[in-house]
């Protein structure tokens, strides 16, 4: 990702929601991003659509629409709110209403809906300011579920990936080897989101839901999806490239592919009557 100009301080890491740049560059390919990028747990979706006192649902940050369609498939109804007009026009293909706007800055227009979800896009949303929007367009009794998946690569390919990366964008603000830990980063970005909900009006005390799974990728498949990734949706095509053929490399090297362990991991919370 290209560093903001010098006279512009970059924002704090820790601070997510305020890299806009990043935030707003995922529909740079929207089919890849749509082609590789992983869907939800079946029971997470069942258990939001079971928690939740009716289907209408508002998806923020949907982009592509990968939880809108399994919503969609579980009965629900789906709205979503997306920054990036490249990723809305591409879930509005797939059937979706979708409004273009940061959920901060989102008019909803009077709408109330029985769940706000968020699937790999809540920590690019300010986590007052979200919370508090949210609470404002949830039903009474309505569920606020925010997901990501975490996942550990490889030692290999994360250090292939570590390597390259910083030779390539040296002076990057993401801080790219505490992805090692990723457990820890989630643990970090609960404890904001949570102490956010907690700070608003109107919700009850926040839950933590987990879903372990894994899948198998090869070389190709792998190569594929990480253009896909935030740290790298902005870079050029040739210093893309390197990160691609170092990775490739190091897939190589344990025979063409490997098994990704995911963890699934939710906070929710219910709109109080």
């Amino acid at each position: 990702m290209p560093t903001l100009p010098s006279e512009q301080p970059s924002p704090p890491v820790s601070e997510p929601h305020r890299q806009r740049k990043m935030a707003e560059s995922f529909g740079v390919d929207t089919e890849r991003y749509d082609r590789t990028r992983p869907s939800y747990p079946d029971a997470l979706m069942e258990r939001i659509v079971a928690a939740s006192p009716g289907p209408d649902v508002v998806d923020v940050g949907c982009g592509t629409g990968i939880v809108a369609r399994q919503l969609r498939a579980a009965g629900c109804t789906v709205l979503g709110v997306e920054p990036d007009a490249r990723m809305a026009e591409f879930a509005r293909r797939g059937g979706f209403e979708v409004d273009v706007a940061t959920f901060e800055a989102w008019d909803d227009a009077g709408r109330r809906f029985d769940a706000v979800v968020a699937g790999q896009a809540w920590h690019w949303v300010d986590p007052v300011e979200g919370a508090a929007k949210a609470a404002r367009v949830l039903r009474p009794g309505g569920l606020l579920a925010v997901f990501w998946h975490i996942f550990q690569m490889p030692d290999e390919v994360f250090d292939a990936f570590a390597e390259v990366y910083q030779r390539v964008v040296p002076d990057s603000p993401v801080p790219v080897q505490a992805a090692k830990q990723p457990l820890n980063v989630y643990e970090q970005m609960s404890a904001r989101i949570s102490d956010g909900i907690r700070d608003t009006t109107g919700f009850g005390e926040p839950d933590h839901w987990r879903y372990e799974w894994e899948r198998y990728y090869s070389r190709d498949e792998w190569l594929d999806q990480i253009p896909t990734s935030g740290v790298l949706t902005q870079l050029p095509p040739d210093k893309l490239a390197e990160v691609q053929k170092s990775v490739g490399a190091a897939i190589d090297g344990m025979g063409g592919g490997f098994t990704m362990p995911y963890v699934t991991v939710a906070v929710t919370a219910s709109r109080q009557p």
